[in-house]
């Protein structure tokens, strides 16, 4: 493995992202930022966040998206975990290093806008807008990305196949 950074405290846990779909396939992603590391800049990100100890991916799941999005999903909704990475990243104080799974999460209907009502503080300031990307407009982006393959893996990861991703040092 790539040696990690020595520049903040490392943070470990189990992290679940989500691949939102609605009915006509776009893809839910949020516009982010972190405000103690300016230099990052801004990018897309999935959906997601840490495993509250006990939680299964699919409890996870359905909670991160409920408390990020509004979005309230049943376990029907979601999909396998067949995208397994790891990955470590800086976020306000401490450097992550976490395993995560991403899962896909199939909406009846067409792409709501975003509750925030239940979102953590944190959240509130670093996410300033979300978009429903169609998944060419994903793969063709030149945009910055968390998970930074996702337009290489996307159209993969929806036709079902089995990724398990190389270590990525996402910052």
């Amino acid at each position: 493995m790539i040696e990690l950074p020595r520049d903040l405290p490392v943070f470990e846990r189990s992290a679940v992202r989500v691949v939102v779909l609605d009915a006509a396939d776009r893809v839910l992603l949020f516009h982010t930022r972190d405000p103690d590391h300016p230099r990052l800049g801004t990018w897309w990100e999935l959906p997601g966040g840490g495993a509250d100890p006990g939680e299964t991916y699919l409890d996870t799941a359905l909670r991160e998206l409920r408390e990020e999005t509004g979005i309230v999903a049943t376990a029907g909704q979601v999909g396998p975990p067949t995208w397994r990475r790891r990955a470590s990243f800086v976020h306000r104080q401490r450097r992550h290093l976490q395993d995560e799974v991403i899962v896909p999460v199939r909406l009846a209907g067409a792409g709501p806008d975003v509750d925030e009502a239940h979102r953590l503080d944190y959240e509130v300031e670093d996410y300033f807008g979300f978009r429903w990307w169609s998944v060419p407009e994903v793969v063709a982006s030149r945009e910055r990305f968390y998970p930074g393959r996702l337009p290489e893996l996307l159209t993969p990861f929806l036709a079902g196949e089995e990724i398990d991703e190389p270590f990525e040092l996402w910052s």
